[in-house]
């Protein structure tokens, strides 16, 4: 039997493809089959019904214990996140001393301190990629500034942004990898995807990047 995609004979796109992360949380539905399918195992005799019955209690401590799995990789990502508000609230600081910042950037990172540790997914996406945007503002200003380079405090609080925007990223990609697990055992049937229905539980959306990070990577750095 040949390989259904064949590398070597396409169909290839020439042009490539951008993708997108949707956007839509999907819930988890079973039908009159995963009924039929328990009372089946009732009919079989008790024991048959009891070990179902047992197996889902064990499959919703699962999902639990993987739902609070989320939830601690969530905040992972807002103690850094915070950390980070912090140290550009110090870069603006300092930068503002050496030369004119845009005020506007001191009046955002005050927004994003207030706003620190948001209550869902969405709004920390969105709150990650706001700092990015004032981050690349304050890192224009000292590239603009050659002499502050030379300003310990400024350099250190550079450095330590720099640091912080590597561990929100490998934050991000748990938390990303958590969230992949879920999406895939509520769908586990019948076990994991009857108990998920019952609970009322959906799919789980991802970090994404910005349409403007999308935009900036393909450009030319060098």
């Amino acid at each position: 039997m040949a390989n259904e995609l064949d590398e070597l004979t396409g169909p290839v796109n020439g042009q490539g493809r951008d993708v997108n992360v949707i956007e839509k949380q999907i819930p988890v539905k079973t039908g009159v089959g995963s009924v039929i399918f328990e009372v089946i195992l009732w009919i079989l005799g008790i024991i048959p019904g009891i070990v179902f019955l047992f197996m889902k209690i064990k499959a919703g401590n699962y999902l639990s214990q993987l739902q609070q799995k989320i939830q601690h990789d969530a905040s992972q990502i807002d103690n850094y996140l915070e950390q980070r508000v912090v140290i550009l609230q110090n870069c603006a600081k300092l930068l503002d001393k050496a030369i004119d910042l845009d005020k506007t950037t001191m009046t955002q990172i005050a927004a994003y301190r207030s706003g620190a540790n948001p209550n869902d997914d969405g709004a920390r996406n969105q709150m990650a990629q706001q700092l990015d945007s004032v981050g690349r503002s304050i890192n224009l200003a000292f590239e603009n500034y050659p002499d502050l380079k030379a300003h310990a405090e400024i350099a250190d609080a550079m450095q330590q942004n720099s640091y912080l925007q590597k561990e929100i990223t490998a934050a991000r990609e748990l938390y990303n990898d958590t969230v992949n697990v879920w999406n895939r055992d509520i769908f586990a049937w019948p076990t994991k995807m009857i108990v998920a229905s019952k609970r009322g539980y959906t799919t789980r959306i991802p970090f994404t990047a910005s349409a403007e990070i999308k935009q900036q990577a393909r450009g030319v750095f060098f």
